[in-house]
C-alpha cells in the first residue's frame, strides 16, 4: 500500500487560510476538526470583545465595565487566534513533510 504524498506548502497555506484545514488535508480528521472548533470559539470571543468595545464607543456610555470586558475578550481572542494559527501552520507543514 502506498500512502499519498502530501505537499507541505499546500498544508501550510490551507492552515493559514483557516486553522485546521491543513490538518484535514493531511488526513488528521479529528485533530483538524478540534482545531477548527477551537478557532471558531476564539473568533467568537474576539468578535464579542469587538462588539462590546464598539457599542461602548458608539453609545458613549460611562459604564467602564463594558469597555473593560470588551478589551479583555478582544485581547484573549486575538492572542489565542494568533497562537493557534501559528501552531496550526507549523504542525500542518511538519506533518505533511513526514508523510
Amino acid at each position: 500500500m502506498s500512502e499519498e504524498v502530501k505537499n507541505p506548502g499546500v498544508a501550510a497555506v490551507l492552515s493559514f487560510v483557516f486553522n485546521g484545514l491543513g490538518q484535514l488535508y493531511n488526513g488528521q480528521i479529528i485533530k483538524g476538526l478540534v482545531i477548527v472548533f477551537i478557532s471558531t470559539l476564539n473568533i467568537l470571543i474576539f468578535m464579542a470583545g469587538s462588539i462590546l468595545i464598539g457599542s461602548w464607543i458608539l453609545n458613549k456610555v460611562v459604564f467602564t465595565g463594558q469597555l473593560a470586558w470588551g478589551v479583555v475578550l478582544f485581547c484573549i481572542g486575538l492572542f489565542f487566534i494568533c497562537a493557534l494559527g501559528i501552531y496550526s501552520i507549523f504542525d500542518a507543514y511538519r506533518v505533511a513533510k513526514k508523510l
